[in-house]
């Protein structure tokens, strides 16, 4: 008995593969050995830079508070020690949001835990 194959499946895998490397350069977008690595190496870049952007909007968020923090005579660890202690619950987004777009709310709440 002859084997069966399912190509309808195994079409629509690479046609998926295919249309995920639309817009690549060279064999990377038309060669399906090709493309398939770099479409998996994509993925692993996507999955990676996920986690990143996280870690670097906190470390920009520290870095804007510390600014505004200094210019009102702490250091970024001293007011969130302070911060922590009069139990003020704001996060450091929106703490790094007041800094920036709202100086004299931030300067309200350095005051408030001084």
């Amino acid at each position: 008995m002859p084997r069966s194959t399912n190509s309808v499946a195994s079409r629509a895998r690479r046609k998926k593969v295919m249309k995920q490397a639309k817009g690549y350069y060279g064999r990377r977008k038309n060669v399906w050995t090709v493309s398939k690595n770099a479409v998996e190496k994509g993925m692993q870049y996507a999955y990676i830079g996920r986690k990143q952007k996280k870690r670097n909007f906190r470390k920009l968020w520290i870095q804007r508070i510390n600014a505004a923090a200094r210019q009102e005579g702490l250091s970024y660890s001293q007011f969130m020690g302070k911060l922590k202690d009069s139990n003020v619950e704001l996060n450091r987004k929106v703490l790094a949001d007041l800094a920036l777009n709202h100086p004299e709310a931030f300067k309200a709440v350095v005051n408030k835990v001084k």
